[in-house]
C-alpha cells in the first residue's frame, strides 16, 4: 500500500502547484501491486457493501478484482444460479419495489366500515412511489405478547380469517403484486401449537396462496426451502439482516438494512455475485431517504417502502418520492440490464466532481446511472462516451430525447441533477424503440414536472380522540370510590420498544441512540384533573351479563366477544372475575349503559397511587399477597386480595388484567389506546414481546388498535369512571 500513498502524494502535489522531483513511473508501481493486496478477500467477503476506492485510476483495477473474486466464490461454494434461471423465480429480478404493510394501517383495513381497503392501498403505491412489486403483511408484532395468541393466529384471526386473507391476497395478485406473509422466529412464549413451526406457516402460505416469507430478525433459513419448493414453484425468502453469501442460491432476495455506502459508491456484496438477487434498501428510522435510493440506484436494486413502522408515521419527502418515481420507471423499463452481466460500476469518471456514473448494458443498449453527492444541484456536461452510429440518446429523468452528433470522437451528454440526486442516460439503437417506449418517455416527463427540492416529511400528529360527554352527578354512583380533583405532575413510565407511547418516531429517535430501545423510559406530565368517582373494582362477568340481558347489546362484529363464555353463560366460578374478551366499543357500551364512561389513563393512575405517587396500590415494593402475581393467564376474583386495595379504596389494580382507558389516540394511519394496570400473563423468550405480569401504577402500555376481532383479549378489561360536581 506504500505505491498508493505514494502516487495520492504526487497527485496531490501537482492539484497544488508543487514542483515535485518524484521521477517514479507511478503507474508501473500501481500495476507492479497485486490486486489482492490492494482489495483483500477479506474486504470482498465481509462488506456488505464493497467500498470504492477513493482515487478514479484505481477504478479499473477495482472492477478486475471484483470480477476476480466473484469467479473464485462462485467455484468455492460451487454455485452455479440455476434457481435464479428457473421460470418460476423470475419475477424476482423485477421486484424492485416492495411495501411494508402494518395490517392494522387504515390503507390497509378501514375499521368503520369493517372491510379491507385494497384497492386505495394499491392506488396510494401508484401515486406516491410509482407502484409496488410485492408488499409484506405484517401482523403480530408488536401487539403480539399481549394474551396468549401466537404469530399465526394474527394471520387466522384477521377480519373475515383466512379466508378474508385469501381474498385480499387474491386482489393483490390481479393487480400484479406479489405478497409476503412474516415468520417470527423468536414468538416461542405464546400459544404453542404442537408443531414446527415451519409446518404451521406452510399450511398457511397454501391456502392464501402467498408468493413468500419475509424472515424477521433472521440472517437465512435455508432449512425452510425444501418445504417451500413443496408448496407451488417460486416461493421465496427474504432476510430482514444481512444476508450471508452462502445463502444466495436459497434466499433471491434480502435486506439491504442501514448498509453504509462509501463515498464514490460500492456495490452490494450479494448483487455483485448474483445480478439476479434484489436486495431491498432500508432504514426504518431515517426521514432522509437519498442514501438508500442513490446505493440502490447504483447497484439496480430495489426499495423498500415503509411510512407506518410499527404505529409509528414515517413519511417520505415530495423530493424523495418525486425522485423514486422516476427511478422505479426505469428499473421496470430495463429490468432485464439490471439483472444482467452488463453492469459496469464506475464506468468511468465525470468532469463534474462527486457525480459517479455506471453503465449497463445488453443487445447493443448502453444506459448510465449516474449520482449526484453533492449538497447542491449540478449541471453541464455529466459525461462522455464514444458514439454509436445510428443510436438514439435519451435523458431519461426527463423523458426527453437528446440532439447528439455521432460523427464526433466523443459523445457528450449534457444535463443537470439536483442535490444529491440521480440522473440516467441512454444510448440505443433506434430500432430497439417502440410505442411502448414513447408512453415511457411521456410518464417520465409528467413526473419530472413533480421534482422538487422540497425535503419536508409530511407529519401526522397523534391526536387524543374526545371521549363521549356524561351528566356529572353529585356523589359517586353505587359500586363507586371518590377521587378528588388535582393538578399533578404525572411520572409515565413505558419500555419504549418500537411503538413508542405518546409520541411519534422523534421520541424514539432520541432513545434508540443512547440504546436504551427496552429499558424503562420514564417521562413527566401535568395534568389538572376534576373530581371524579372510579369503579372500586373491574367490570365482572356476572355485571356484564346483566347489561346483556337489559340492553339485548350485539356488537356489529362479533368475533371472539366474550370468547371465554360457554354458550352464552358465563364459565362456573367466574362470575366474579374481571370480563374479558371485551373490546373498546364493547367496554364504551356497557358504560354508557351504566350511566358512565371509561377513565383517562391519568384519573386510572390517580386512582392507583393516591396523592403521594405509590409504585403501586398499596405502596412503594411488590409484595406477596397483594395482586395475581401467577403470571399463568389464570384471572382470580376481582377482590381476591384485599390487602392490594389503593388509597382510595380501589381493588384489583395490579396484575389480573390491563385494563381500558379513554385515551384513545390516532394519527390518521395507526389507533391505539393506553393500558394499565398488567395483567395475569406475560410472553417469556423474547424482549419482542409486549409487556406482561403485574405492573406498577405508573407503567403504561401502547395497545395497537387492529381490529374488534384480535382487541378482544383474553387479558384485558376494563372498569368505569363518572365526573363529580365540584
Amino acid at each position: 500500500m506504500k505505491e498508493i500513498n505514494r502516487r495520492n502524494f504526487f497527485r496531490q502535489s501537482l492539484a497544488v502547484g508543487v514542483t515535485s522531483f518524484v521521477t517514479i513511473n507511478l503507474l508501473e508501481l500501481l500495476a507492479s501491486c497485486s490486486h489482492g493486496d490492494l482489495f483483500p478477500d477479506e474486504m470482498m467477503d465481509k462488506n456488505n457493501i464493497i467500498p470504492a476506492p477513493g482515487d478514479p485510476a484505481q477504478w479499473q483495477i477495482w472492477r478486475e478484482r471484483l470480477h476476480e473474486w466473484k469467479r473464485n466464490k462462485k467455484v468455492e461454494l460451487s454455485y452455479d444460479g440455476n434457481s435464479y434461471r428457473s421460470e418460476p423465480f423470475e419475477w424476482v429480478t423485477s421486484n424492485f419495489s416492495c411495501g411494508f404493510i402494518m395490517m392494522c394501517d387504515s390503507e390497509f383495513y378501514d375499521h368503520q366500515k369493517n372491510e379491507y381497503t385494497i384497492d386505495n392501498l394499491i392506488e396510494q403505491g401508484k401515486q406516491k412511489y410509482g407502484g409496488y412489486d410485492s408488499i409484506v403483511l405484517w401482523h403480530a408484532y408488536p401487539r403480539i405478547g399481549l394474551d396468549e395468541r401466537n404469530q399465526f393466529d394474527f394471520y387466522r384471526e384477521m377480519p373475515h380469517g383466512l379466508e378474508g386473507v385469501q381474498i385480499v391476497v387474491s386482489q393483490l395478485h390481479r393487480a400484479g403484486v406479489k405478497v409476503f406473509i412474516n415468520y417470527n422466529p423468536w414468538d416461542t412464549g405464546t400459544r404453542r401449537e404442537g408443531r414446527f413451526d415451519i409446518d404451521v406457516l406452510i399450511d398457511i402460505i397454501k391456502y392464501i396462496d402467498a408468493d413468500g416469507v419475509f424472515l424477521d430478525t433472521m440472517k437465512e433459513a435455508d432449512g425452510f426451502r425444501v418445504k417451500l419448493d413443496g408448496i407451488k414453484p417460486g416461493v421465496v425468502m427474504e432476510s430482514e439482516l444481512a444476508l450471508p453469501l452462502e445463502h444466495v442460491e436459497r434466499h433471491h432476495l434480502s435486506w439491504a438494512q442501514e448498509f453504509k455506502d462509501s463515498e464514490v459508491p460500492g456495490v452490494y456484496r450479494n448483487k455483485w455475485f448474483e445480478h439476479r438477487h434484489i436486495q431491498h434498501a432500508i432504514h426504518r428510522w431515517s426521514n432522509d431517504k437519498t442514501p438508500q435510493l442513490q446505493t440502490a440506484w447504483m447497484n439496480g436494486s430495489g426499495i423498500m417502502i415503509w411510512e407506518n413502522i410499527f404505529g409509528q408515521w414515517i413519511g417520505w419527502s415530495e423530493r424523495d418520492k418525486a425522485i423514486y418515481r422516476a427511478m422505479y420507471a426505469i428499473q421496470h423499463q430495463y429490468h432485464e440490464l439490471f439483472s444482467g452481466d452488463g453492469w459496469i460500476p464506475l464506468s468511468q469518471e465525470s468532469p463534474v466532481t462527486r457525480v459517479y456514473i455506471s453503465l449497463w448494458e445488453k443487445d447493443g443498449i448502453r444506459l448510465w446511472t449516474l449520482i449526484n453527492r453533492n449538497e447542491y444541484p449540478v449541471s453541464g456536461i455529466l459525461m462522455k462516451t464514444a458514439p454509436k452510429k445510428g443510436d438514439r440518446c435519451f435523458d431519461l429523468l426527463k423523458g426527453e430525447e437528446l440532439l447528439v452528433d455521432n460523427e464526433n470522437e466523443d459523445l457528450s451528454f449534457y444535463g443537470d441533477i439536483c442535490s444529491r440526486g440521480i440522473a440516467c442516460f441512454l444510448s440505443i439503437p433506434g430500432t430497439k424503440t417502440s410505442l411502448g417506449f414513447d408512453k415511457f418517455l411521456n410518464g417520465q416527463k409528467e413526473n419530472y414536472q413533480t421534482f422538487t427540492e422540497d425535503t419536508t416529511i409530511p407529519l401526522k400528529t397523534n391526536r387524543l380522540i374526545n371521549r363521549r360527554e356524561i351528566a356529572k352527578h353529585s356523589v359517586p354512583l353505587k359500586g363507586m370510590v371518590q377521587v378528588p380533583a388535582t393538578k399533578l405532575e404525572f411520572k409515565v413510565e413505558y419500555t419504549l420498544r418500537e411503538v413508542g407511547a405518546y409520541y411519534n418516531v422523534q421520541d424514539y429517535i432520541a432513545i434508540s441512540a443512547s440504546h436504551k430501545q427496552f429499558m424503562p423510559h420514564q417521562i413527566s406530565k401535568e395534568v389538572e384533573i376534576g373530581k371524579f368517582g372510579i369503579d372500586e373494582t373491574p367490570v365482572t362477568n356476572s355485571q356484564f351479563k346483566e347489561f346483556i340481558d337489559d340492553s339485548g347489546y350485539n356488537p356489529l362484529i362479533p368475533e371472539n366477544f366474550l370468547k371465554h363464555w360457554e354458550n352464552g353463560q358465563i364459565p362456573p366460578g367466574k362470575e366474579n372475575h374481571p370480563v374479558v374478551y371485551v373490546g373498546l366499543e364493547d367496554a364504551r357500551a356497557y358504560a354508557k349503559w351504566s350511566g358512565k364512561r371509561l377513565p383517562t389513563e391519568f384519573e386510572w393512575q390517580l386512582a392507583a397511587q393516591g396523592n403521594d405517587g405509590l409504585d403501586y396500590p398499596w405502596g412503594n415494593e411488590m409484595q406477596d399477597n397483594r395482586c395475581n402475581q401467577n403470571a399463568d393467564g389464570k384471572t382470580t376474583s376481582v377482590k381476591a386480595f384485599p390487602n392490594g386495595v389503593s388509597p382510595f379504596g380501589c381493588y384489583d389494580m395490579c396484575g389480573n388484567t390491563w385494563e381500558l382507558t379513554e385515551s384513545e389516540h390516532s394519527d390518521g394511519r395507526s389507533r391505539f389506546v393506553m393500558l394499565k394496570g398488567g395483567s395475569c400473563f406475560k410472553a417469556v423468550g423474547s424482549h419482542w414481546y409486549m409487556d406482561g405480569g403485574p405492573q406498577k401504577n405508573n407503567f403504561l402500555a401502547k395497545m395497537l388498535l387492529i381490529w374488534a376481532g384480535l382487541d378482544r383479549c383474553s387479558t384485558v378489561g376494563f372498569r368505569c369512571a363518572v365526573d363529580l360536581k365540584a
